[in-house]
Formats: C-alpha cells, structure tokens, sequence
C-alpha cells in the first residue's frame, strides 16, 4: 500500500502537466518573416503549472555494498508480481578494446549467454524460455561499461536469477557458438556498408573524435578474424570486476532478503585491482571541414553537422537539454517545423546531443532528397544561426520547458526508470536530490541561458559537416561550407578523378529501361521478386511497381547515363511511405540499394522477354 500512496502524486502531476502542455511555437510578433509557419502545429490553452508540482522527492533505493565491492541498488515495488535487473560494469565496455581489436568488448558482451561451464547456448534459452524470463548481455561503442539485463516473475526469481549469475561468473565461450557469432558478425559488416545511417554515423564520429576511442563504431572483418575464445574469456576475466559494477534491482523483492542471499550467491565474484581510468577527453577541431561518403546512384544524402560539446557532469547540460529541445527533439521542434511540414524536404529531421563520462557532441541532421541537399543546408544553417543570434520566444520556450517537465513526471511511475536515475547518480556522484530538483531546474532556465550555451557550442565555424550521398551531385554543392573530402563506402579517401570520371558516366545518354523488369530484393530471410514496369522519356521515368499484397505503386524516377534512381510511393495506415530505389543498368540487368527509413536492401533486375 505504500507503493500505491507514493506513486498516486505523480499521477496526478503527470496528468496535469500533459493537460497544460502544448506541443509546437507560435511566431512573435516582429520575428523574421522566415520563421516557421505553425499552420500544421495543433494549439491548446494554456495554463499555469503550480510550484507545488515541481516540487517532487523521488523514492530512494536500498543501497549496499558487498564484500567483494559490488554496488547494489534496490527498488522495491510489490505492485506487480515481477523483478527486472541490471548489472552494469565500467571499465568493460568498448572504450578500453585494443585499438587492433575493435568490438572486443561487444562480442565477448553477446558471447556470455552463449554457453556456460554447466550449460549449453540451448540450454540456456530453453531454460529462459520455460522460466518466462528475459536474458541478455550488451555493450555499445563509445561506452565505458557492458551491461547484463535480466527480468521475470517473483514467484520464480531464485531460478531465473541463477541463469544471471552463471552467465556472469561461468562463461565458457565456446568456439563453435564463437564461429556462429563470427559469421554473423561479417555479414553485418557487409550489410551496414550499405546503410546511409551507419555511414554518416561512422564519418561523424571519426571527424569529431579524432583519435578518440570513441570514434570507432563497428568492429572489422580483421578483428572479427582475430576473435578467439581465449580472447574473449581474458577480457571477462580482467574487466568484469565487482568493484567497478552496480547490481540494479527494480520489482517485488524485499531488499533485506535479498542482500544476505547476494553475498552468498556473489561470493566467488572477487574483487580485482583494476582501476579505471578514462582516455584524455576529446576536443573540438578547430577549424571546419566537409566529408562526403560517396554512394554511387543515390537517390537521398543524409547529412549530419556538430561537434564536441560537454561532458554530462557539466552544468551547462540543463540549459543544454532546453536548447536541443527548441531545437530539434520532436516534432514541435523548430527543425522538424521547418525542414519536414514547411517545406518538405525529408521525413524526419532532429538534433541531438551526447554527454557521458566524456565531452560527446551536439549534432544536427536528417535524410532529405538529393534534390534538396542545397536548400536543406540552408535551413539547417539557418536554424542553427537563429537560435544562436536570436533570444527564445518565452512562449515558445515555457512549451517546450513544460513538455519535458511532463515527459519526466509521465516517468517516475516505473520503478525501473527511478532506479535508472539512481544509477546516473552514483555513475556520476550526483547529489542526492538530484532529480528531486531536476524539474524546478528545467523551468528555471531563460532564454538568455539558452542563447548563451548555442553561443556557445553550436559553433557554426567549426563544425564538422558529413553528407553521404551521390558525390557527383552533391559535392560541389558541399564545396560551399568548407574544404571537402570524399570518401567510398569502405571508409578510403576518393580521388578527385574518381569522382569526376562518376560525372562523366553520368553525363553520358541515358540507358534504355522502358520495358517490364523483374526486380529481386535480397533479404536477410529470403529474395523478395516484384514486377517494376518503367516507361522513358529521355531522363526522365514513370512507371509502377507490383505491390506485395495485389495492386500497383507508382513510381518516378530518372536515368542518367548507366545510373538509374527512382520512388516508389505507398500509402500505409500512418501516410505515404517512399521506397528509394538507386543502381546502375548494365543492357538488360540492373542492380542497386534499396532504402526505407533506416532499413537497406540489395536488389537486382532483368529485363523480361
């Protein structure tokens, strides 16, 4: 009954806070003309959030230390009759790898449940499965730690949460669930260098890191060869240490039953002398520079800006949080106002910023046509000189303080977010009222404070610009926001006759494809054949392409020379979706990428008799 008495404020706040939040911004009076438009935007009434509101005492979890120094953070919560777990390590993520052994950490992570002294890989999922339970171990590049999560129904706790336990104390790496692993590994390799997303991201990150460990983002067809399964277990057995660990508990579990049976449970779980200690933070370059990663017939280029900002213990992150929201995060965003419902360019567009135990980046971007490469850079650049040179509306900026205000009291009903922001406290020695304050700190920022930090680090003169996309179209219209360099999808430096001999091919008279097409998209389950009929016009194409479920989807494209591009549009219950499609044709074939979203397909085409 406590559980329940605690909880029901932050309902009722949750559920005020929503009722007197609006998303989107009016235009103030006197405003540039080329603000956005907010015609699309739906308006509410407003009204005052009371200061009794913001004034919120979250829960506290049970804390201990074991012997082996392992930090255990308990939230109880015997609402429901489930437990969830983390266990979080620092020093064991990607951060530390051998620079010669990129994703070290992530796959020694994905191997632990793989098979265990006792166990096998089947066994292991056999048993999670018939305990109703969820298992799994991960680590993300650019993290200090690897995590091992865990969930399932009280009733049965003890059983699924020695599946926890012999995971993380009795790995054993079996080579040939290692083999498997690898083989999978490799052809996501291959696969991601067909995505636009991780092209830009890896770019990105290389441009703004430098030689920051943080600027790696995949493992290579190198090191993936260089895993063994003695690799691996040295990697558990030097950097999975206890002391650098918190055991996060969130359900119904009674913290002290729980805390005796740890020690015995964790026993053999010993401390090390490890220490952490960070790689020097990275710094912003100083100077601006464009990267373009060439993809040959693409129909789209994704464009991502920014550069190294702040750490999260800085205490700009508040006002950092409030200008990324005006900004770009959601749809009342002034990015997603402007670049998606004013003028069409793409359809999503967002700004973002990293903050961890080292200073990460602010960035802006989205996936756009072509076309547009040179009117969305534009308005990005124009967005970001705005809220550099121009105070926030206070209208605007009380919407957008209210919003997240709301988004952090919806929160505070799961037990598994409180004890998230239990973890972020003792990860970066917060005080403890940390988040008690969090909500009165969001509103208190001014539009003077959010000029102030886009001023900031918002520089325009230094950022580091990367568009992936056709260079031969987009390259000279990068060439007007700094110094270029163009890349393959490979990550190798392109030659500038490279790039102009892709010109000249393109220049050339366009290939003839009016006809009927066979056109095979090649999935990870399975090939995927559609009839595609074209119909020609010198450059210019029309036609339809076979839907899966009967009927046909128009399409309009172009050919120059030996490249081929067109769109396929569909309607779905959300809208119109567009599938991209680019390639090159060879007399009666054709092969290429398709692209929706974030999604990327190889596909290849003959003519039919």
């Amino acid at each position: 009954m406590k559980s329940r008495k605690f909880f029901l404020p932050y309902l009722l706040a949750a559920a005020l806070l929503v009722t007197v939040c609006a998303p989107g911004w009016a235009q103030a009076p006197g405003q540039d003309s080329k603000a956005v438009s907010v015609s699309k935007v739906e308006r509410k009434g407003l009204a005052p959030v009371s200061k009794e509101i913001l004034r919120v005492k979250l829960p506290r979890p049970v804390e201990a230390t074991l012997k082996n120094g392992l930090t255990v953070l308990i939230m109880e919560d015997h609402r429901l009759p489930a437990v969830s777990v983390n266990l979080s390590i620092t020093g064991a993520g990607p951060l530390f790898e051998p620079s010669d052994l990129p994703g070290l950490a992530v796959v020694t992570a994905q191997m632990l449940d793989e098979g265990t002294q006792t166990r096998t890989s089947r066994q292991i999922a056999e048993e999670v499965a018939r305990l109703g339970a969820t298992l799994g171990a991960s680590s993300s590049f650019g993290s200090a730690a690897s995590a091992i999560s865990a969930s399932g129904l009280s009733d049965n706790f003890e059983e699924w949460f020695a599946l926890f336990t012999d995971v993380l104390l009795h790995p054993a790496f079996p080579a040939d669930e290692l083999d498997k692993l690898k083989q999978r590994l490799k052809a996501s390799l291959r696969q991601q260098r067909s995505s636009p997303d991780f092209l830009v991201s890896e770019r990105f990150n290389r441009a703004v890191y430098g030689d920051h460990p943080a600027a790696v983002r995949s493992a290579t067809p190198e090191s993936v060869d260089a895993f063994t399964s003695e690799a691996l277990a040295q990697w558990h057995r030097e950097r999975y240490a206890p002391q650098n660990a918190i055991l996060s508990f969130a359900g119904d579990v009674s913290a002290s039953d729980l805390l005796p049976k740890l020690e015995k449970w964790l026993g053999e779980w010993e401390r090390t002398e490890l220490e952490i200690k960070l790689p020097p933070n990275p710094t912003p370059v100083p100077a601006k520079k464009v990267y373009v990663v060439d993809r040959p017939n693409s129909v789209q280029t994704s464009l991502t800006m920014g550069n190294i900002a702040i750490d999260r213990r800085d205490s700009d992150y508040i006002p950092m949080v409030v200008m990324n929201r005006v900004l770009g995060q959601g749809p009342a965003a002034r990015l997603f106002l402007n670049l998606r419902e004013e003028k069409g360019y793409t359809y999503g567009v967002s700004s973002s910023f990293t903050a961890l135990m080292y200073p990460g980046p602010w960035r802006v971007g989205g996936s756009l046509r072509t076309e547009v490469t040179e009117g969305a850079m534009t308005e990005f650049l124009y967005e970001l000189g705005r809220i550099r040179d121009e105070a926030v509306p206070e209208k605007e900026l009380e919407e957008a303080k209210r919003a997240m205000v709301a988004n952090f009291a919806l929160s505070l009903e799961r037990p598994t977010q409180l004890l998230s922001y239990a973890r972020t406290i003792k990860i970066y020695g917060f005080p403890e009222d940390y988040w008690d304050t969090y909500p009165a700190k969001l509103m208190a920022v001014t539009a003077a404070e959010v000029q102030r930090v886009a001023r900031t680090y918002l520089n325009l003169d230094t950022m580091q610009v990367v568009a992936v996309g056709n260079a031969g179209k987009i390259k000279e219209i990068m060439e007007a926001y700094g110094p270029v360099e163009v890349y393959d999808t490979e990550g190798n430096p392109v030659a500038e006759e490279a790039v102009a001999a892709t010109e000249a091919a393109e220049a050339g008279p366009p290939a003839e494809v009016a006809g009927e097409w066979e056109l095979t998209l090649l999935g990870p389950q399975g090939s995927i054949t559609r009839l595609l009929r074209l119909a020609q016009d010198g450059g210019t194409l029309t036609g339809t392409f076979a839907a899966r479920r009967g009927g046909e989807a128009p399409l309009t494209g172009s050919v120059k020379g030996n490249s081929i591009s067109f769109a396929v549009t569909r309607q779905t219950p959300r809208g119109e979706r567009m599938v991209e499609y680019s390639g090159s044709v060879d007399g009666g074939t054709m092969k290429g990428t398709m692209q929706v979203g974030q999604l990327s397909l190889e596909w290849t085409a003959k003519r039919k008799e």
